[in-house]
């Protein structure tokens, strides 16, 4: 398989017939195998019926039904798993991503590069409800993580299948996908594209997300720089809070026995006590932490996903 399309979606039935359409108009001339793995995020409309109509008339469709909404970054997770072509592509099935910019990300993919995110120059979105916080939280995540990414929340993007394969998603990480994949070592680059305004349906986003990728990054930023090495900073910060502790305490006996000075009732005595006891905590955390990290790599991962079926033409046994 040369191509993998990955499109999770959520209650997006006035779109998929227009997205396959365009999907295949693009796909087709290209010359390559190719499966479209579409990943209904437990929509409550008629999302899944109309899938299955269509893997029924074409093999090449695969879809994966999630029991409930489980959110874009799992959804992205599924199509990961699944995919089984060379380079994986994602796109988000509301067509404001222009399934003419594939061509386009292959093209730069094949100069050698891991993965090719799309820019969305001319983003056709509300300016201070949906561009000015993107354009915020960029410059705050580039700030943090040093990763160098224009348009992170642009979904169209390729990646080769071992950079996906080596990938872990969870909770709302998939906008920090760039982010992650600098942590394995891939080399990227990004390509402007088409962005188009959305036709049917409404956003499944709002200025709550704003918040939510504030927390997220916080996360990410502790995932590439002390995933694998938790006492480092859990372990410093107890460390420090030990060693401020100890010099108070030295420093209120050394007063007490130059002047006689009663420090028993004194609140420094208390907040020397409190500080090396959170030190001597935080080092227990790092330790933890450790023991953690260790049982995580060396288990099977569990997935993020519970899948209710899979619809697959291509396979006999399906």
């Amino acid at each position: 398989m040369d191509l993998s399309i990955v499109v999770p979606m959520y209650n997006e039935e006035a779109n998929i017939t227009y997205l396959y359409q365009q999907l295949t108009a693009v796909l087709e001339p290209l010359g390559r195998s190719y499966e479209i793995i579409c990943v209904d995020d437990g929509s409550t409309d008629r999302s899944f019926e109309l899938l299955a109509e269509l893997a029924e008339r074409d093999p090449r469709v695969k879809v994966i039904r999630f029991r409930r909404n489980f959110g874009q970054t799992a959804g992205f997770s599924a199509g990961f798993d699944y995919a089984q072509g060379e380079i994986v592509i994602t796109i988000d099935a509301d067509l404001q991503n222009d399934p003419a910019g594939i061509p386009l990300l292959l093209d730069k993919i094949e100069e050698g590069y891991d993965l090719v995110s799309g820019w969305r120059a001319n983003r056709q979105d509300p300016f201070l409800s949906r561009r000015l916080p993107s354009l915020i939280a960029n410059w705050l995540i580039t700030r943090t993580t040093g990763v160098e990414v224009h348009d992170r929340g642009c979904s169209l993007r390729a990646h080769r299948r071992e950079v996906v394969k080596q990938m872990h998603l969870y909770g709302e990480l998939h906008r920090f996908i760039p982010d992650i994949a600098s942590w394995i070592g891939v080399t990227m680059a990004e390509v402007p594209v088409n962005h188009r305004p959305r036709r049917f349906g409404k956003s499944k986003y709002g200025l709550s997300r704003t918040f939510r990728v504030l927390l997220d990054l916080i996360t990410v930023r502790f995932l590439l720089s002390y995933s694998t090495r938790p006492i480092h900073i859990f372990g410093s910060l107890g460390l420090m809070a030990f060693l401020l502790g100890v010099g108070l305490g030295v420093y209120l006996t050394v007063l007490k026995l130059a002047t006689g000075q009663n420090i028993g009732g004194r609140p420094l005595l208390m907040l020397a006590v409190l500080l090396m006891m959170v030190g001597v905590q935080m080092v227990a955390m790092g330790l933890l932490g450790e023991l953690i990290v260790r049982t995580y790599h060396e288990s099977q991962n569990k997935p993020v996903y519970t899948v209710r079926q899979i619809v697959d033409h291509s396979q006999s046994d399906t």
